[in-house]
């Protein structure tokens, strides 16, 4: 399970050791599946080696890993995954006019640089290394 599969589009890639990401990427698996997305926590030892990043730049985003290889980050992976969901498209749409993408971006990275304190605040623990 630890290589991309060529039907995949590829691997959403989240950090486990955040409460509400532990939750909601998990949440919507069989929905990714459909769309030819696997999910896997950022912490994996074969995400690790494939991205090559250090810890502190690994964890700042979610993460797509595409089954070429190219990997896209933050905002831009709700985007990718959105224009695939028929439902979503909406919000995708929304997300990609001048207005409407600055306030997705926003709203992104504001929840991105807070998630820890919000899964505290929410009792949702993350998984915890050690």
């Amino acid at each position: 399970m630890n290589e991309i599969k060529t039907n995949r589009v590829g691997w959403i890639l989240y950090d486990d050791s955040c409460g509400v990401c532990r939750r909601w990427v998990p949440f919507w698996e069989k929905t990714l599946q459909k769309r030819g997305f696997e999910i896997a926590p950022l912490q994996a030892d074969w995400v690790k080696e494939k991205l090559k990043l250090n810890e502190d730049d690994l964890l700042q985003d979610l993460r797509l890993l595409l089954a070429s290889g190219e990997t896209i980050q933050g905002a831009d992976t709700y985007r990718f995954a959105m224009k695939r969901i028929w439902w979503a498209c909406p919000l995708y749409l929304f997300s990609v006019f001048p207005v409407g993408r600055a306030v997705f971006d926003w709203s992104y990275r504001k929840f991105a640089t807070h998630r820890h304190q919000i899964s505290r605040a929410c009792n949702l623990p993350g998984k915890t290394t050690g």
